[in-house]
């Protein structure tokens, strides 16, 4: 079982910065592909940006060149950094993960997970 623990969201005026967290539970932890998702009110969650575990990324174009995702292997944490935050970047922000995991060599499974979401409000 994969368990995604997101943090960081919070209310920034616009021009600012927010760094958003997202830390796998389990000793074990490797995924095919993450990703930040987002969703406003009244709108279809979109995806913001995703990275494989090879390190390739693909950013929506309204973000591109102020957000950086990258992963640490250390910490088993998808990092989300905004920087230059718009109003219309206000939404609730998803972490997801999917991949396989073998704990053992006899043992694997296939996940595909959510975090709960974390608000993130910019005003103008």
């Amino acid at each position: 079982q994969v368990r995604l623990a997101e943090s960081g969201g919070g209310q920034v005026q616009a021009g600012g910065s927010l760094r958003l967290a997202c830390t796998a539970t389990g000793s074990i932890f490797s995924f095919n592909t993450m990703g930040w998702y987002r969703q406003a009110p009244g709108k279809q969650r979109e995806l913001v940006v995703g990275i494989t575990s090879g390190g390739n990324t693909e950013y929506v174009e309204s973000v591109k060149g102020r957000f950086t995702i990258s992963f640490s292997n250390r910490e088993k944490t998808l990092h989300l950094q905004m920087n230059s935050l718009k109003p219309e970047d206000t939404a609730v922000y998803y972490c997801h993960a999917e991949g396989t995991i073998a704990p053992t060599i006899e043992s694997q499974f296939n996940y595909d997970t959510w975090g709960q979401g974390t608000q993130v409000t910019v005003s103008s």
